[in-house]
């Protein structure tokens, strides 16, 4: 049987708030910026990287480790 990891699972969803919060605060931020179109690329590329490191420790937290 095995167990769940439950400190990697609220890694992981730690680690998706942390990103979805530096989107939307950047996103706030874009509009005085000299260029808000890269600046947002860039933003998107880093909380998409994020958020894919997060799905990944959620599905290893979930599967678990041999008890």
């Amino acid at each position: 049987m095995r167990s769940k990891n439950w400190r990697i699972i609220l890694v992981g969803f730690v680690l998706i708030v942390m990103a979805l919060g530096f989107y939307f605060f950047m996103l706030s931020i874009a509009p005085i910026s000299n260029d808000p179109a890269a600046l947002m690329q860039t933003v998107g590329t880093v909380s998409g990287a994020a958020i894919g490191i997060s799905l990944v420790m959620i599905i290893i937290g979930l599967i678990g480790k041999k008890a």
